[in-house]
């Protein structure tokens, strides 16, 4: 194997193994093994961007991808194929050279092959082509059935999973490809939404896959992240319909409709079970927000199994919500979470659509002090007394049946704890290290509150401060 350089002697090799294989591609000297030799050392060097000029010339880009579509050897080709296709990540400005030269339709003819190294290489450099060019890939789904493409590539990868598990082996290749392809198709279904249609018949393979691949602990890594994702742009789209319009829905199949919804579910819990609030806000909030798509088209027998699944049950009432560790309880924690704010407000959504999308149930479901938040942020009216947590019950009648009780008993509307059973005098049973967690909590409600200038509020222990009743700890 070639020795990796630095400074000015790489520069200098990787100059030398480019004028040999620019005098190849005219004078044909050199043997296919001599060339795929010269192409291997070469990729050794492209591995920072540090002393690699001349690869990143318009020269250098044309002369690795004449190698990479114009020669008549595939090995050849695909070896090539890896030099540039590192070129084009290193070096933004290299990918509309490479445009310019007219290769992205090579590179979509060769998705039309039945390899998954040809698979991985080509999707990932039309990939790279959705950054940072001016190129319009209409021409590809026009002329070159570019969609068609991404749709049986994904489909022989679904043909690899059985309801049993795999029939073969998952190679590195396998889930590099597939996750290559899932990459290119989130960017093309958000940059090209007219061919959505085209590109949602691959929707079932996907499900497939995510229904059948093993869950790696920590669950959100490769394929499942861009599985998840795929999904985002596809999930109201399917054989040419809106996917309310359509036939057999895909997330619902016969004879178990419930099993996608189920996955998706069981991703969820896994994730939260696993992840800091600072990881779930980028790894999370893709499948929270898929969540919600499919209960808006959801059949209607489906979507009490969903709030089943992700809502509060009765049974947690026993306490006040958001204290026990199921997954809804999480749900609710994280959609009050001062560190993560767009999956605390992707939260707060789903579960305001899996009340009906009606202030009163939300209330009801959550409670008032996790649904308070989101009800001033959005401007919804927020239910008559629903923050009269601590009255006696007395004078509640008001509130009506919907909001103040469960299976015909009281609960705080507040907190959604069953009355009888929330402690008599609970402040005076506090712990001096309860009351701390519990003002620093009330701390940072009381500042996102102030934040959203929906109300003019001033924080409690800002106001403590201020009129002197907090005293120095010696």
């Amino acid at each position: 194997m070639a020795q990796q350089l630095d400074g000015e002697a790489k520069e200098k090799e990787i100059t030398r193994l480019m004028d040999i294989l620019e005098l190849d591609l005219e004078q044909k000297n050199l043997l296919p093994p001599q060339r795929n030799a010269l192409l291997a050392e070469l990729k050794i060097h492209i591995r920072v961007v540090e002393n690699s000029g001349p690869l990143f010339s318009p020269h250098g880009v044309k002369t690795l991808s004449r190698h990479s579509f114009d020669s008549n050897s595939l090995a050849t080709s695909r070896e090539a194929a890896k030099c540039l296709a590192n070129v084009l990540l290193l070096e933004s400005k290299t990918r509309q050279m490479f445009v310019d030269l007219g290769y992205p339709v090579k590179a979509a003819q060769r998705l039309k092959n039945d390899n998954k190294e040809d698979e991985l290489l080509n999707t990932r450099i039309l990939f790279l082509l959705t950054y940072d060019t001016a190129f319009d890939f209409s021409e590809l789904f026009d002329e070159y059935q570019l969609a068609e493409s991404i749709n049986l590539n994904i489909v022989r990868h679904s043909k690899s999973y059985s309801k049993n598990g795999r029939r073969d082996p998952q190679t590195a290749i396998d889930t590099q490809a597939l996750s290559e392809t899932l990459k290119l198709l989130f960017n093309l279904s958000q940059y090209y939404p007219r061919h959505l249609p085209i590109l949602a018949r691959c929707a079932p393979s996907i499900l497939k896959i995510l229904n059948r691949t093993h869950l790696a602990t920590p669950v959100l890594q490769p394929p499942v992240t861009y599985l998840v994702n795929a999904l985002l742009n596809l999930s109201l789209h399917y054989d040419d319909k809106p996917m309310k319009d359509s036939g057999p829905n895909p997330y619902f199949p016969k004879p178990d409709q419930y099993c996608n919804i189920d996955r998706l579910i069981s991703i969820l819990d896994n994730a939260v079970r696993t992840y800091t609030e600072e990881q779930l806000e980028t790894l999370v909030t893709p499948l929270v927000t898929l969540l919600r798509k499919v209960f808006e088209f959801a059949p209607s027998h489906v979507k009490p199994h969903m709030q089943t699944a992700l809502l509060p049950s009765n049974s947690e009432r026993s306490q006040p919500l958001g204290q026990s560790n199921t997954l809804a309880s999480r749900l609710l924690r994280l959609s009050n979470s001062p560190v993560a704010p767009s999956l605390r407000e992707s939260v707060s959504s789903l579960l305001f659509e899996l009340s009906d999308k009606d202030a009163t149930s939300f209330v009801r479901n959550v409670g008032y002090g996790f649904a308070s938040g989101f009800l001033m942020t959005h401007d919804l009216p927020v239910p008559a007394n629903a923050t009269e947590g601590w009255s006696t019950g007395q004078n509640g009648g008001d509130l009506g049946e919907k909001l103040t009780s469960v299976d015909g008993k009281e609960i705080n509307p507040v907190t959604g704890q069953i009355r009888e059973m929330e402690p008599e005098a609970s402040k005076e049973d506090m712990t001096e290290e309860e009351k701390e967690r519990e003002a620093e909590r009330l701390f940072v409600l009381f500042e996102r509150l102030k934040a959203t200038g929906v109300a003019s509020v001033k924080n409690p222990v800002e106001q403590a401060v201020e009129e002197g009743r907090f005293q120095e700890l010696e």
